[in-house]
């Protein structure tokens, strides 16, 4: 379905000459498969390659281009020598050294006089002018391929800048003049060139400045990448309000009775988030909400209250959650409840035997079941719901846009809540969720004991394993968070492997490991000896960071705590706090601190706002890293960078409802260029949804 005009972009770097199987994995592993990955990677930085006729004019341990007669060639004795070259610069002599060179090639490539142009870093050594392997070794005629700025790429090992820039300026080659997708003012506005002239301009910069992600070629770049992304995000939006949700009004006296159940009283935030969810599930329209909930807060009881109101209207609702002991906790807390309010609550995995899980499916399809939890078993084509009403998607950003989407098609016109405890920046909210309505629930839930937060030096370690001791024989139980999972003598971080046994050698049989690579029976074993008190340290990496409940776990030890991001840092303090007893985070730190590490620390210690701690952690870390792998749910941005760029996403999301309000199907001329815009940028599931109506 990609439009002709972008083939040979999509094709694999393999159609390039000079990547074959083996440089392709080199390359992919700083881009990415295709042609157009090389594309997006721009120069770093540039060097000057200035042809000088002179070396004394050369500045001292520059790079140089200069034009070389070849006076005679000197074979290497033995392998510590090397191969030489000596030349004449005008009247000036000039060695050229390579160790371990190849006598025939260098011959090839440096005939006996003749003259070559070669590039490459000048050094004064012993009383002459030298170059240690020159970066270029080119005839007169190819002079031009040398002289000039050069663009300097990001490497991997065994990759040079000069085999790198070669295969970019093949696929420089290969980009089409595509149809121009943005209006006339825009262009003349920000004095934009057309989509190649500034790729090919950002690739060829002949100055700093044109390095800056400001520069009117990137800028222009970064701009249609924004626009695909908030284009797609209004398209996605636009399908799935365009099937009337399942109007679902409340009735309050189940709720009411669940909510007499609860051993506290619902906060003035909860409250106001559950009229927002109560009036989308009443309207027509299909809901598509994002709630964005602190630590403690209590999104997981509006989630609940919400469900059964939909069971009473007679719908049935789902719950899905990232890991299956986070399903357990909730289904072992609804379940009560539920039996009370006379509500069917059931709950499946991906561990259930065949027979349960055959009795749960056909359960869930005659009506049976009003409310199912479980992990992304949920996705399962084979789970049918008899009439699912209201979907909810706890911790967003361990799932991706199509995986909410899978839960969304269980049911015409399914009304999705997606919740999160990990506070996202608004400039991030933007470029992830543009297709969603936002709730924010931020007061913390009554009762909730303020917890103390500490900066202790990694030198009194043995300190804080005595008051560990202490605490323990009164009836705490410990958290101990490290990095890694296993010694790695290239890194200095201690891993959780190291530390189990030095605490196991300590409290003998007391102490838990748990770790990402472990089996999820093995991990979902140890957890729960640790929550029934079978354990009293869990040594573990950041597998618990979100939705544990262990309330008489009272102290937490983030070991390299200035390693972690903010946001990391609030969610793991947040595993503590959550009894009746005071609780402690301590964060370990290794001396000395650099100034962004110190930041880190500090904001932690004295802030438990998840949103300002979000914003904050956007400032020291900035959006590149919050956009990988940690936030898995969110884009990662190619050209665009959001701490710069914030007023181009803001105006890309204008331009994207002005567009789509005037052309909804992308049907007009621009709106086959903007179609042509989604592809480049690999949006491919919004136009789908166009093209499926």
């Amino acid at each position: 379905m990609r439009p002709e005009i972008l083939f040979k972009l999509f094709s694999p770097q393999t159609i390039l000459s000079g990547i074959g199987p083996r440089t392709r994995l080199l390359t992919e592993k700083i881009t990415g498969p295709h042609v157009v990955n090389l594309l997006w990677l721009l120069p770093i930085n540039i060097v000057s390659r200035t042809l000088f006729e002179k070396l004394v004019l050369v500045p001292k341990g520059e790079i140089a281009t200069l034009k070389v007669k070849v006076l005679a060639h000197k074979a290497a004795y033995n392998r510590r020598q090397p191969y030489t070259v000596d030349c004449m610069v005008y009247d000036e002599p000039l060695r050229l050294i390579f160790f371990n060179g190849k006598k025939d090639y260098l011959l090839k490539m440096l005939p006996v006089d003749e003259v070559r142009f070669v590039s490459g870093r000048l050094e004064f050594f012993r009383g002459r002018y030298q170059i240690t392997h020159p970066d270029y070794i080119v005839s007169e005629d190819a002079r031009e391929t040398v002289c000039g700025i050069e663009p300097v790429y990001p490497l991997t090992s065994n990759l040079s800048n000069k085999v790198l820039r070669r295969y970019i300026s093949q696929a420089l080659r290969l980009a089409p003049n595509l149809p121009e997708w943005l209006n006339q003012d825009t262009l003349t506005g920000h004095k934009w060139k057309s989509w190649k002239d500034a790729l090919v301009e950002a690739h060829n910069p002949k100055a700093e400045t044109q390095l800056s992600p400001n520069s009117t070629a990137r800028s222009r770049l970064a701009y249609d990448e924004l626009l695909a992304n908030q284009l797609a995000l209004g398209l996605i939006r636009n399908r799935q309000k365009k099937h009337l949700g399942k109007v679902i009004k409340p009735y309050n006296k189940l709720r009411n009775l669940a909510i007499n159940i609860l051993p506290y009283d619902l906060t003035s935030g909860q409250i106001a988030v559950i009229r927002e969810i109560d009036n989308d599930l009443a309207s027509e329209d299909k809901m598509l909400r994002l709630l964005q909930g602190d630590v403690g807060s209590g999104k997981t009881i509006v989630a609940f209250l919400t469900l059964i109101s939909t069971v009473e209207a007679g719908f049935q609702g789902a719950f899905m959650a990232p890991t299956e002991i986070l399903a357990r906790q909730h289904f072992e807390f609804l379940k009560p409840i539920a039996s009370e309010i006379g509500i069917s609550v059931d709950i499946i995995t991906g561990k259930d035997t065949k027979s349960r899980r055959a009795l749960i499916l056909e359960k869930l399809e005659t009506g049976a079941t009003n409310l199912l939890i479980g992990t992304h078993a949920l996705f399962q084509n084979e789970v049918k719901f008899k009439n699912l009403g209201y979907a909810v998607i706890d911790e967003q950003h361990k799932f991706g846009v199509n995986q909410r989407l899978a839960l969304g098609d269980k049911g015409a016109g399914t009304n999705i809540l997606i919740m999160t405890a990990t506070p996202i920046p608004r400039t991030l909210t933007m470029i992830g969720y543009g297709d969603l309505d936002i709730s924010y629930l931020t007061s913390k839930l009554p009762g909730r004991i303020p917890i103390k937060t500490k900066a202790i030096s990694s030198e009194r370690i043995g300190e804080v394993i005595e008051g560990i001791s202490r605490a323990i024989k009164k009836g705490a139980r410990a958290y101990w968070i490290c990095p890694l999972i296993e010694d790695n003598e290239e890194n200095a971080l201690v891993a959780t492997e190291e530390r189990f046994q030095h605490l196991e050698s300590i409290f003998a049989g007391r102490v838990g490991w748990v770790h990402g690579r472990m089996k999820s029976s093995e991990k979902d074993a140890i957890m729960n000896e640790f929550r029934l008190g079978d354990k009293d340290i869990l040594v573990s990496t950041t597998v618990v960071e979100v939705g544990v409940d262990v309330p008489d776990a009272t102290i937490m030890v983030i070991e390299h705590a200035e390693r972690f991001g903010l946001s990391q840092l609030h969610q793991l303090r947040g595993r503590v706090g959550r009894g009746k007893s005071p609780s402690t985070c301590l964060l370990l730190y290794h001396p000395p601190l650099n100034e962004t590490a110190r930041l880190r620390i500090q904001t932690i210690r004295d802030s438990d706002d998840g949103f300002a701690i979000a914003e904050q952690d956007l400032k020291l870390r900035g959006s590149g890293e919050l956009l990988g792998t940690r936030q898995s749910g969110l884009p990662e941005m190619r050209i665009a960078n959001l701490d710069i760029h914030y007023d181009l996403l803001t105006k890309a999301q204008k331009d994207a409802e002005d567009i789509l309000s005037l052309d909804p199907l992308l049907k007009t001329k621009r709106g086959a260029a903007l179609r042509t815009l989604l592809y480049l940028f690999e949006r491919d599931t919004a136009v789908q949804y166009l093209n499926s109506g």
